[in-house]
Order: C-alpha cells, then structure tokens, then sequence
C-alpha cells in the first residue's frame, strides 16, 4: 500500500537533449589541440608534429597504394634532388614532411610556400622510408600532367623526334632506368601501354633519378590510342636479337619471343606468320633506321612484345632492330637494350641533321 501511494519519479533529461535533435555536424566539436607553428624564414611557416601524430604512416601508407594515386591523384617522392626537380618543373606540392629545416632551404622558397610544411621526428621519416639512407624529407604532390609541366630548357633544346614506347615492362627498375636512358638520349616523348607497371610507384622513382621531371610520360595506353599519341608520319620499330638470317620468334633483346597462344586456332600464313602476328623485315641496329619521327617499342622479359606491337610497327613499315649476342646467351636486360636502341638512335638522327645541314650550306651552282 506505501509502494502504491508513491509518486512516479520523473526523470529529467539534459538540456541538450529536450531540444530538438543535431546532426552530427551540427553538434559542437571539442576544440582542436593546439598546433605548434614556427617560421623557417620570413612568411615560410611550418607544424611541429605532436608526439604520437600518425598522418606521416597513414599518408605515405596510402601514397603506395596505385588504387589511391589512381583515385585521388596524389604521388609520394622522396628526397632533395627529386622533389627539387618536380617543383622546379612545376609540380603542385601538398605536403612536405621534413626532420630539419635545413631541407627546406635546399628547395626553392617560393614553390614550398604553397604546400602544407610539417615537421617530424627522422625516426618517424627512416620507419616510412623506402631509401637505404633517408635524407629526412618526403612529399606529397598532386599527379603531374605532362601537358602542364615545365621541363628544363636544356631538355627541350636537346629533343629529337625520337619516341619510346613500353611494352609490358613489369618490373619496376627495368622501367625507371627505361626513362632516365630516354630523357639522357633526348626522347621527345615516353608511351607506357596497359600491363606496365606505374611509373609513379617509389621504386620506378628511385630507379629514374629525375626522368619523371625531363620527359612527358603517357602511361595506361591501350594500343588503338597507342598511334594518336605519335606524330604524323612515325615510322614505328621494335627491339628484337634476331639475327638477319634467323627466323622471326628464335630470339629477344629485352623481350620475349612473340608465340601465339597453344589455345588459339590455327590461322593461314600469308605475309603474316603464325596467328596472324606480321613478318618484320630485320636488320642490325647499327644500319641505318632512324628517320624521323621515329619511335622504338621495347617489350618486357617475361612477356615480351606483344602481337599488336608487331602490328603497329608493320603498319608503318618498320623494322625488328637485332641486337647481336653471342650465342647461347638468351636476352638482354630490356633496360639495357632500350639503352643501346635509343642512342644508337640519337647518333643516327644527329647524323642525318648534320648531313641536311651541310646540304644546306653548300653553294648553289650558278
């Protein structure tokens, strides 16, 4: 009977929960920690990292991923020499991780300014880094658009209308030193097909020294866009060690055999061979081939080049340039025969300009 004689109890509720209800969004944050900020020069702020910050691990882990460069369009670098080279070539920084401020006063100030500058602690940039000996700095930048960037004037003056084109170049130090022997032969341009590796991965980085920043690199090509991306008139040749006497497919400079598929039907050989991949005339490199424009495909040591590479370059009429080699000796590197190709190019186009040039100067008979 007491119980019953109760009043209910009347629960209150917080303040803010009679009002009506927030979103998320709405709903007061806590006040961010305070960050701290100091200058390294006159107008040049940067953060200290607090103890504990896990944006360095979290952004360089998600940088390595090709799905996130892909997605988001963000590339890591790492090191003095090449981020100088992106900013100098106009490459859009959004943060710099740094140990020292001695690393920002080796960059160009008035580029840095626009990116987020934080500073951490070496042990936290040598846990992320991927060089044997880090230098203490680490940026993320936006992807560089060939079309928009600004190479070294000294490249621009050294370009022949010569082009590289990768076929199925998987690993990733065969590709970067693929680029550096390019931008150092003066290559106008670099076309990457789909089944090549990124050439935005660390490792094609590191292994191109720079090459990145001196070259337009068109990468993920499909071979029909393959030829709208080369100039009017470009005679297209591909790297093979056949030699002139051997039949086509007994041999490889840095690629692989041509073999059509054991699955596929049997097809008539007519000027084409077996499954319809062209005969190619064949002719040591060191003959005479580069007429310009020309553009050599280089195909990769596991799968070498591919069907429509040979189709490409018979379209063109051009040629499969051997590169002799003992016999015995299955293949070259693909790096070091797109290396020999290419400036054994450059020696053939700088001669047929200095022939021109002499034609040119010689006096007209009267």
């Amino acid at each position: 009977v007491r119980a019953l004689r109760r009043s209910p109890v009347r629960v209150l509720q917080p303040q803010s929960s009679r009002e009506s209800p927030q979103s998320p969004a709405e709903r007061p944050q806590p006040p961010p920690p305070a960050v701290e900020r100091s200058a390294a020069a006159p107008g040049l702020w940067y953060e200290k990292a607090a103890p504990g910050d896990r944006r360095l691990g979290k952004v360089v882990t998600l940088a390595k991923s090709k799905k996130f460069r892909d997605n988001h369009g963000k590339v890591l670098l790492e090191g003095h020499r090449l981020i100088k080279d992106a900013l100098e070539a106009g490459a859009v920084p959004q943060t710099l991780f740094f140990s020292t401020v001695g690393h920002l006063k080796l960059l160009p100030e008035a580029e840095i300014k626009r990116a987020s500058l934080v500073k951490v602690k070496f042990e936290d940039i040598k846990t992320w880094s991927d060089l044997v000996t880090p230098q203490g700095l680490l940026g993320i930048f936006s992807k560089p658009d060939p079309a928009k960037m600004s190479y070294p004037a000294a490249q621009l003056a050294s370009s022949l209308p010569l082009l590289l084109i990768c076929d199925n170049i998987r690993d990733p130090g065969n590709l970067g030193t693929i680029l550096r022997s390019a931008a150092g032969a003066g290559c106008e341009k670099v076309l990457l097909t789909k089944g090549c590796v990124d050439p935005w991965e660390p490792k094609v980085l590191r292994a191109g020294m720079g090459a990145h920043f001196r070259v337009p690199i068109i990468a993920s090509l499909d071979w029909e866009s393959v030829p709208t991306n080369l100039p009017a008139g470009t005679q297209v040749c591909v790297a093979d060690n056949n030699e002139p006497d051997v039949p086509r497919g007994a041999g490889r400079a840095g690629s692989a055999p041509v073999k059509p598929s054991p699955k596929a039907a049997p097809e008539p050989q007519g000027e084409e061979g077996a499954a319809g991949i062209p005969e190619l005339a064949v002719q040591r490199y060191y003959e005479d081939w580069a007429r310009p424009p020309v553009a050599v495909v280089i195909g990769g040591e596991t799968h070498g080049l591919s069907a429509a590479a040979l189709r490409l370059a018979a379209s063109t009429g051009g040629k499969r340039l051997s590169i002799p080699v003992v016999p015995g000796v299955d293949s070259l590197n693909s790096a070091i025969a797109a290396a020999i190709v290419l400036f054994e190019g450059k020696r053939q186009l700088l001669w047929r300009h200095k022939q021109e040039d002499d034609r040119q100067k010689l006096p007209v008979p009267g």
